[in-house]
């Protein structure tokens, strides 16, 4: 029997873990002002510090090569806002399909995981639409990868799924059937702290 303080811990990186993801991420920070300009490293930190849980997911987000770095602060809401911002769609989160429903309907060659999947056990959630191509404007991202974004149910539930690419100096959606995947195909997140 898994005991509370064991399960409450799975989510937590120890103070040398913390410590080193917060090296990283500051020196993305400061390296990468044109993403975050008239933001302050040392008020993430501090929202960072008052939340080891989504410290956590940002080491799930680094881990799978996302290398996320804040993107905007939401005054309304106190929360900084991060995304991943590696230049092409995570190594560690490709060849996946869209979600578990595509997963399972899969018959022959399933890949191992799925996008929505993977991002529920990160902690994160997939960019949207417009959320990706706020994203293009800080920097050109993808540009020999494209990324699953969330997707409409109305188009879900006839079995398709949205995706995002920059190509040719522009941002294009695309759809595709939810259980498809490619090795150039991963995924970027969003998370608030």
């Amino acid at each position: 029997m898994t005991d509370r303080n064991e399960i409450s811990n799975q989510n937590e990186l120890s103070h040398e873990q913390s410590e080193e993801l917060l090296i990283v991420l500051k020196a993305r920070f400061e390296k990468n002002m044109h993403r975050h300009k008239g933001l302050e490293w040392t008020k993430v930190q501090a929202k960072l510090d008052a939340n080891p849980e989504k410290l956590w997911s940002l080491n799930e987000m680094e881990a799978t090569g996302g290398e996320p770095d804040v993107v905007g602060y939401d005054e309304e809401k106190d929360e900084y806002i991060f995304y991943d911002c590696s230049a092409e769609s995570p190594k560690g989160r490709r060849s996946v399909c869209y979600d578990r429903e595509a997963l399972e309907a899969r018959k022959k060659h399933k890949p191992e995981n799925s996008a929505m999947d993977m991002a529920n056990a990160m902690g994160i959630e997939l960019l949207t639409e417009e959320q990706y191509r706020a994203l293009q404007e800080l920097e050109s991202f993808d540009l020999k990868t494209s990324s699953w974004v969330q997707t409409p149910s109305a188009i879900r539930k006839l079995g398709g799924a949205l995706f995002c690419d920059c190509r040719f100096g522009h941002v294009f959606l695309y759809h595709n059937g939810a259980d498809s995947y490619y090795g150039a195909r991963g995924f970027r997140g969003s998370l608030r702290v």
